[in-house]
C-alpha cells in the first residue's frame, strides 16, 4: 500500500508540472503498465482530482482546470490564503524567488474553480503591495502587472506553447506578435517576457505591463536549451540598450553583510571590498534618481562615490542649493 501510495503521488506531481502527458510517458516515468496507469488515474479521481482522458494520436491526460481543490490537500480558504500570497510576492517581483513562486502560483491556480478566484480577485484589489513593491528607486509608481497576465505567460513558458498578442513599445506604437515564450524576469521592478519572435527570427523582451490581447495558440514548440542565468543577461542586456543609464559606484564604510541587510532586495549586487567595506553599485535613468538611492544608505555611515561625474557634480549643485535654504530658513531671534 505504502508504494502504492507513494506511486500516486508521483503521478500527481507529474500531471501537476505539465498540463498535458501521454500514457506511454507516464508509464515510461512510473515504471507501470497501462493498467496500472489507468488505476491510479482512478484512485486520484476518488480523492477529488479532475483528470481528463484524451483518445486518439495525442492521446493521454492532463489536470481539469477549475474542478475545485483537492479536499485532503486544502480547504478553499488555505487556498485562497496561498494564491494571494503567491500573487502578492510574484508581482513583488523578489530576486532568487521568483521562478519557484511562479511554478506554485500555476499549479494552484490551474485546479481554483470559478468562485474561488473571484475572492481572490476581491481580496487582491483591495490589498496593498508590501515592502515597498510598488515603487522604483526614482520614487516614482512601477506599473502594475496583471496577475492574470503573469499567470497565463507563466504556465505558455512551461508547457512551451507560443502564443500571439499585442505589444506597445516605447514610442507608443503597437504591433501583432507571435513568439516562443522561455522565461518571465524581473529587472529593477518591473517583469520581462524573454520570447522567440517568430516573424523576426531573433529573441525579443516585452516589458508585462506592455502586453494586451493574449491568445493561447494551443501550438507546442520545440525549446532551445537555455539556463536561468543566461535568460536573465539577455534581458537585462536588451533593457540596458534600450535606456541611457547613468551609472556609479558607492563605495561605503560597512561589511558586505550589513549593508545588504539594511537595503534588502536592492543589495542584491553589493560587493565586498575588505572586512569593513563594500562597493554598491547603483544604475538609473537620471542623476535625480541616483541621488534618491543615496538617500537609502544608513545615517552617519561614509561613503564616497566613484564612475559618475555626472552624480558627483549634482550632489555639490544640490549640496550648495540645500545650504542656503536652510541659511534663508533659520528662525530669527
Amino acid at each position: 500500500m505504502a508504494a502504492t501510495t507513494s506511486r500516486t503521488l508521483e503521478l500527481l506531481s507529474l500531471l501537476q508540472s505539465h498540463r498535458h502527458w501521454s500514457a506511454r510517458e507516464l508509464t515510461g516515468r512510473l515504471g507501470v503498465s497501462d493498467r496500472t496507469l489507468r488505476r491510479d488515474v482512478e484512485r486520484l479521481r476518488e480523492l477529488g482530482y479532475g483528470i481528463e482522458s484524451l483518445r486518439g494520436s495525442a492521446g493521454g491526460y492532463r489536470l481539469e482546470a477549475g474542478t475545485g481543490l483537492p479536499p485532503l490537500l486544502l480547504s478553499d480558504d488555505e487556498g485562497v490564503a496561498i494564491a494571494l500570497g503567491l500573487r502578492s510576492q510574484a508581482t513583488a517581483g523578489l530576486r532568487g524567488a521568483e521562478h519557484t513562486t511562479l511554478s506554485a502560483l500555476a499549479k494552484i491556480e490551474q485546479v481554483l474553480p470559478p468562485a474561488l478566484r473571484r475572492r481572490i480577485e476581491a481580496l487582491q484589489s483591495h490589498t496593498a503591495v508590501g515592502a515597498g513593491g510598488a515603487w522604483n528607486r526614482s520614487g516614482r509608481p512601477t506599473p502594475e502587472v496583471d496577475t492574470e497576465l503573469l499567470g497565463v505567460l507563466a504556465l505558455a513558458c512551461r508547457d512551451s506553447e507560443r502564443l500571439r498578442f499585442r505589444y506597445t513599445d516605447a514610442t507608443g506604437a503597437a504591433s501583432a506578435r507571435i513568439v516562443e515564450p522561455y522565461r518571465l524576469v524581473p529587472v529593477a521592478r518591473r517583469w520581462y517576457l524573454l520570447a522567440w519572435d517568430r516573424e523576426r527570427l531573433d529573441w525579443r523582451t516585452f516589458r508585462l505591463d506592455r502586453i494586451s490581447e493574449v491568445f493561447s495558440t494551443r501550438v507546442r514548440f520545440e525549446p532551445q536549451e537555455m539556463t536561468e542565468e543566461s535568460a536573465r543577461e539577455r534581458v537585462e542586456r536588451a533593457v540596458r540598450h534600450r535606456r541611457r543609464s547613468i551609472r556609479a559606484r558607492v563605495v561605503v564604510e560597512l561589511s558586505q553583510a550589513e549593508l545588504v541587510e539594511h537595503l534588502g532586495w536592492y543589495g542584491r549586487e553589493v560587493e565586498a571590498v575588505d572586512a569593513s567595506h563594500c562597493a554598491w553599485p547603483i544604475e538609473a535613468e537620471s542623476v535625480e534618481a541616483l541621488g534618491v538611492a543615496l538617500i537609502w544608505l544608513p545615517a552617519g555611515v561614509a561613503y564616497r562615490i566613484e564612475g559618475s561625474p555626472e552624480l558627483r557634480e549634482f550632489l555639490v549643485v544640490q549640496a550648495e542649493r540645500f545650504s542656503a535654504v536652510a541659511r534663508a530658513s533659520a528662525p530669527t531671534r
